[in-house]
């Protein structure tokens, strides 16, 4: 009979214990693992998310400086050419040594000047949006008054500049 429950009054707090860990644990689990999946997902779908700001720095630091070093003018003809990739090569290198430090000391920087960016954009958006609606109004509001026939001329009020370009 080793398969016998204990009695309740004996080590059932205990058992009521072991069972909310026990649940606790589960879902933390479950929720960890819909959460890998989602991510894989994504991953799947569209493609490796974007590193940090820096990191992004980096990469189009590198890109052009790619871009740069291969570059062949034919302006600058064929006595010119290896002469001025060599100083466009050179440029390029010296442009990456003042950039690398700053990058590596500072990578927090760039990832909070890219928040502040967007944020400022969402603030213009805001004040554009707000001032679109306030001339569409406007305008809605003088036909309503030119459908009535009523002049906005004929009562009291503030003042209002007449644009007469």
């Amino acid at each position: 009979m080793s398969e016998e429950l204990p009695p309740p009054e004996a080590d059932g707090r205990e058992a009521v214990d072991e069972v909310r860990a026990t649940d606790a644990d589960a879902w933390a689990t479950a929720c960890a693992e819909d959460l890998a999946a989602e991510k894989a997902r994504r991953r799947t779908e569209y493609g490796p998310p974007p590193g940090s700001a820096a990191e992004e720095l980096r990469k189009l630091v590198d890109s052009v400086a790619d871009k740069l070093s291969g570059f062949q003018s034919p302006l600058l003809g064929a006595v010119a050419g290896p002469a001025a990739q060599q100083v466009v090569k050179q440029v390029v290198q010296q442009a990456k040594a003042a950039v690398e430090p700053v990058i590596e000391r500072n990578p927090d920087i760039f990832d909070h000047l890219a928040n502040a960016g967007s944020e400022l954009l969402a603030a213009y958006r805001s004040a554009v949006q707000a001032q679109e609606r306030r001339w569409t109004t406007r305008e809605n509001d003088l036909r309503d008054l030119d459908d009535r026939g009523d002049d906005p001329g004929d009562e009291p009020g503030p003042g209002e500049r007449i644009d007469l370009d």
